[in-house]
């Protein structure tokens, strides 16, 4: 099949981009902080810190970790963390440091955290302090052999109530004295190179254990050239106001905030987007141009009365991704901003940008756009055979974004990449003439809930766990607020008083929020096939 998306781009978007732009993600963080010295890089909780003091603060925890930590090139650090001023500053500091950043969802439960940590060899972990419990529940279990808490005013300075540190922890080390003692210690700066891993960034498995998608510095300079190409439109240096309301844990965030972060934009942090009062407070009156979002955020947003009277004279943009932007969600938004939603496509394999709409496209299109620049993404038949246009096939991509392969997996590696080396995402796509893509069904089992991978594998095991309780199946359903939801069926054992609410609770304790089971089903059996596959697609049927 032809490319046809090049001739689709807009005027001046270019088919090819530079992935070695910059040595490293952190050079180019470097040079963000002695262009914009004095510009605000962030703002949180009514205060604002300049590039200047990320700079600084950031050369403190990398000083610190070499020094008294004696983190080195490639050590595997963990950050568990929400969007407030210090997970930047720590991020930085990590990498400035040379060492791979582990990415932790700080509302892990104890056995998600476990795994991670452990498969990722992880020694170092900063973490908010609120999230403790979950940690002390499983350090003996781990490798781990510091800690360092964050509090919610660390690295600007402000005095802001935080949970307590959990007393099992035995020791740990504040990020306030971090930054203290590291201002004071000598730094050496570390040669990376593009090729150097920077992000391990988990991604759910298909045997219930998430698997981390190594991403290196190259994947994530590229993916940011790649954007900041594609809609130069919204890419003006040190003009920029981004809401960083996607969490920096996820790589849709985290990779935006770098796009912009380069460019001088100023990025206002929301440490919970789930509470909208604050975060339309602190919104309403920025003058913001930017935001990134997924579907039940632009929802909530439109819901609230006091958002639609926010000052819009600035905005350029907004980008959906991690789940299906709805038509209605988008007539909404356009009706209080002026504008669609821009829906684009990626995963956490893919750094994850692969197709966005083009700024010039003002309709609602349903399509998740064209491919961006120096990307090929080609959609093959069940023999892997390229198909044609307005043909159905696996979305298949390369590009200097796509990860260099999983942690430790060279099993799943050898299924996921085909032979000349495209990585097969597992959504079933069609292309139109244009060279718009379009998602037309999953080849794996995957539920989207609010733009989070849920794998029916993982919420299986956890429910074959619980007393009572034969066989299960997961499968995704629709879910109004967060577009699906897992649904769980369940064959009990003989004589088991098992209820719904039991199952809910044993998984409560295993799962975090956004996994966990929304409805349960008792079945007599559940379908299978000759050889006893359990047939999911009856269950959706039924």
């Amino acid at each position: 099949m032809s490319r046809p998306w090049i001739r689709s781009y807009d005027r001046g978007v270019p088919a090819t981009i530079d992935a070695d732009a910059y040595p490293s993600v952190v050079a180019l963080l470097e040079q963000a902080a002695k262009t914009y010295g004095d510009l605000p890089a962030f703002e949180c909780f009514g205060t604002q810190m300049t590039y200047a003091q990320f700079d600084a603060a950031s050369r403190s925890v990398a000083a610190y970790l070499q020094n008294k930590m004696g983190v080195k090139r490639g050590d595997r650090v963990a950050l568990m963390c929400p969007n407030i001023f210090a997970f930047p500053v720590a991020m930085m500091g990590i990498l400035r440091a040379g060492a791979t950043q582990v990415n932790v969802n700080p509302l892990y439960t104890p056995r998600e955290l476990q795994h991670q940590l452990n498969d990722a060899g992880v020694e170092t972990i900063l973490l908010f302090s609120g999230s403790t419990p979950t940690i002390s529940a499983i350090l003996d279990d781990t490798a781990i052999k510091t800690v360092i808490t964050i509090d919610l005013g660390d690295a600007i300075g402000l005095p802001i109530p935080t949970p307590p540190v959990d007393a099992g922890i035995p020791s740990y080390t504040k990020f306030a004295d971090v930054l203290s003692e590291g201002a004071a210690l000598d730094f050496t700066p570390v040669e990376l190179a593009g090729e150097d891993t920077l992000f391990f960034q988990y991604t759910g498995g298909t045997t219930g254990l998430s698997k981390g998608a190594v991403l290196t510095h190259r994947n994530l300079i590229a993916n940011s050239e790649q954007f900041r190409a594609y809609l130069p439109e919204a890419s003006e240096p040190g003009k920029e106001i981004v809401i960083g309301a996607l969490p920096l844990y996820h790589i849709f965030g985290l990779t935006l905030s770098l796009v912009y972060l380069a460019i001088g934009a100023k990025i206002i942090l929301i440490p919970n987007p789930r509470d909208m009062d604050a975060f339309v407070a602190s919104i309403k009156d920025a003058q913001f141009s930017i935001m990134a979002g997924v579907n039940t955020l632009f929802a909530g947003l439109c819901m609230h009365p006091e958002f639609q009277k926010a000052d819009f004279s600035n905005y350029k943009v907004s980008i959906g991704g991690g789940a299906a932007v709805l038509e209605a969600t988008s007539e909404a938004w356009k009706a209080i901003t002026g504008h669609h939603i821009k829906e684009g496509y990626g995963l956490s394999e893919t750094s994850p940008i692969l197709c966005i709409n083009p700024m010039s496209v003002t309709h609602f299109t349903g399509a998740c756009g064209l491919p961006v620049s120096s990307t090929d993404i080609k959609l093959l038949d069940d023999n892997d055979q390229e198909v044609g246009i307005g043909e159905r096939g696996e979305i298949c991509a390369a590009g200097p974004q796509i990860m260099r392969g999983y942690w430790n997996r060279d099993d799943a590696n050898d299924e996921v990449f085909t032979a000349d080396g495209y990585f097969r995402t597992g959504d079933i796509g069609v292309f139109d003439e244009d060279g718009y893509l379009r998602i037309v069904d999953r080849k794996k089992d995957m539920i989207l809930v609010s733009g989070f991978n849920v794998y029916p594998n993982e919420i299986e095991a956890v429910v074959q766990a619980c007393p009572g309780v034969a066989e299960n199946a997961c499968i995704g359903m629709e879910h109004e607020k967060t577009g699906e939801a897992p649904h769980v069926f369940v064959v009990k054992t003989a004589d088991a008083n098992v209820s719904e609410e039991d199952i809910i609770a044993y998984c409560r304790k295993e799962l975090a929020a956004y996994k966990m089971p929304q409805r349960i089903t008792f079945l007599d059996e559940l379908p299978k096939s000759n050889v006893g596959k359990i047939l999911r697609r009856e269950l959706r049927q039924s």
